[in-house]
């Protein structure tokens, strides 16, 4: 991972969290916005020829090492599809249930049955054996499409936004939603509280971007500590 585009991005993050909330700013705003996010997603989302963050973690990535968990690393023991499938889960279920009020891209699409799972939440509070079932089961080529689509819907939402919306606090209803479709289970009510107290603003900071970026940073790094040659103990 290149820490120059790393620190480019989080910089430009900051200039957005202090604009968007700003009317005067509001297509500098929403225009920042969209080149940060295309670059959690696969090039065709929205940077066509050029290598994303996500190109990175799937960049030789070996089926062991999208499956493995539990692993040892700081802050996660996660595995890499679990990391995958819960950015996926958790940008749809904010955006087009929160933000547009719209009806998930996991339901559009018929992507539960095409990606062999059983789960349907965002994977907070998630059972040990639940994680094992999902890292093991998951169709690792319908996730990434998944992935693919849901960032397509993400910036049809956001490029249809105006200026007055982005201060506006989530709709309540919306919000029960998220427990009505068991996007959200009764464990992890704290995550729906929490987005409850957000603005349209906040959610494009967090979940939309800061929050995916985040977690594909975690991805990298197993990625980079699984495919690390062992050391030949014979070896000085």
């Amino acid at each position: 991972m290149d820490l120059d585009e790393q620190r480019a991005w989080s910089e430009n993050h900051r200039e957005l969290n202090e604009i968007i909330s700003k009317p005067q700013e509001y297509s500098q705003a929403i225009h920042l916005f969209l080149s940060l996010h295309a670059w959690l997603h696969s090039s065709e989302v929205g940077n066509e020829g050029k290598q994303t963050l996500k190109d990175v973690v799937v960049e030789n990535l070996t089926e062991k090492s999208l499956r493995k968990y539990p692993v040892t690393i700081p802050n996660t023991k996660n595995s890499i599809a679990w990391h995958l499938w819960h950015i996926a889960r958790i940008e749809d279920m904010t955006m087009s249930i929160l933000v547009a009020d719209d009806q998930q891209v996991l339901c559009a699409g018929n992507w539960f049955e095409k990606m062999n799972t059983r789960f349907l939440h965002s994977g907070n509070e998630m059972s040990e054996e639940d994680i094992v079932d999902l890292s093991s089961s998951i169709n690792f080529e319908s996730l990434l499409a998944y992935r693919t689509a849901v960032g397509k819907h993400t910036r049809q939402i956001i490029s249809m936004l105006t200026p007055g919306q982005l201060k506006e606090k989530v709709d309540p209803k919306r919000i029960k939603r998220l427990f009505d479709e068991n996007a959200v289970t009764q464990n992890a009510s704290w995550l729906a509280g929490y987005w409850s107290k957000k603005s349209i603003a906040g959610l494009m900071l967090m979940p939309a971007t800061r929050h995916i970026f985040l977690h594909l940073k975690k991805c990298i790094h197993i990625k980079d500590k699984l495919h690390k040659p062992m050391k030949n103990p014979l070896q000085r």
